[in-house]
């Protein structure tokens, strides 16, 4: 069989101060502006794809680009059309398949939207955790940590590292200060848990290497160009270790409204099912 090259009739030439739109617009409402056979690609339909406020050299590549893909589509079904079998072609089951399982989709949502309770206390969130600890164990570190990038000449960058590593809030609180004021960029992370890899981020590597630089509670990386990238590390808890409550309570949540959902489509197909039976609608020989 020959290779398939899409069939393209491309529209007139498009002057270049008007959009694809606006010349469209010219034709006829139903104008043809490409054709495959006997399929016919309509400025309507094209029109559609083309979104509004772009510019006109844009729409003519969206308007190419969509005459292009719907001429290979036609090629294809006319080829398919031509050399699979009367059986092959038939693809009513299928269709029936994917309609049934397309309505029962919605219907479901549908369903689970008009009950579905999203709202988790902490407390549900604390017993399942409490429950289901073996469940959280970390596939990577974590981290509390302070960051910051900064001139590797700056007179502030030993009185930050000090006041940063303080346990002392006033101290903290005259790091950040500092920082805002002298760091190219400074990043708090003491109030919550992040993996070492979104750390790494910050140092424009990857975590491995990072944590091979850590020397006590400090990493600090040359970036190259004169500064010097830093991370105080306030607490860390290692892979395999059993994460806190606080780092994987949004986790915990989605569980908790997953679960109830499959709880719902659950107890909708018991209840349509002994619906059918009662109405003598579902019926085993």
């Amino acid at each position: 069989m020959k290779a398939l090259k899409p069939v393209l009739l491309i529209i007139a030439a498009l002057p270049s101060f008007m959009s694809c739109k606006a010349v469209l617009a010219l034709v006829h409402k139903d104008a043809v502006v490409a054709k495959v056979g006997s399929h016919k690609l309509y400025r309507s339909e094209l029109a559609e794809y083309i979104p509004n406020g772009v510019s006109p050299e844009d729409s003519t590549k969206l308007a190419l680009q969509y005459i292009n893909a719907w001429a290979t589509d036609q090629v294809f079904s006319d080829v398919a059309q031509e050399q699979l079998s009367k059986k092959q072609k038939d693809v009513s089951k299928e269709i029936e398949d994917y309609k049934n399982s397309l309505l029962k989709y919605r219907y479901e949502q549908q369903y689970i939207n008009e009950r579905l309770d999203t709202a988790v206390s902490s407390q549900q969130i604390s017993d399942y955790y409490g429950k289901n600890k073996d469940k959280f164990n970390l596939e990577v570190p974590i981290v509390k940590a302070r960051f910051l990038s900064i001139l590797s000449d700056s007179p502030n960058l030993e009185i930050i590292k000090k006041k940063m590593s303080s346990s002392d809030i006033d101290d903290q609180m005259a790091a950040d200060s500092l920082s805002y004021s002298s760091a190219l960029k400074y990043s708090n992370y003491d109030d919550k848990w992040i993996d070492v890899i979104s750390l790494a981020r910050e140092f424009g590597t990857d975590y491995v290497t990072m944590l091979s630089k850590k020397e006590g509670s400090f990493i600090e990386i040359p970036d190259g160009r004169g500064n010097i990238d830093i991370a105080f590390i306030v607490q860390m808890k290692g892979a395999g270790e059993t994460a806190p409550l606080e780092y994987c309570s949004g986790r915990i949540k989605d569980i908790i409204i997953s679960s109830r959902k499959h709880a719902l489509i659950s107890t909708l197909e018991q209840d349509l099912l002994e619906e059918a039976r009662d109405k003598e609608r579902f019926v085993i020989y």
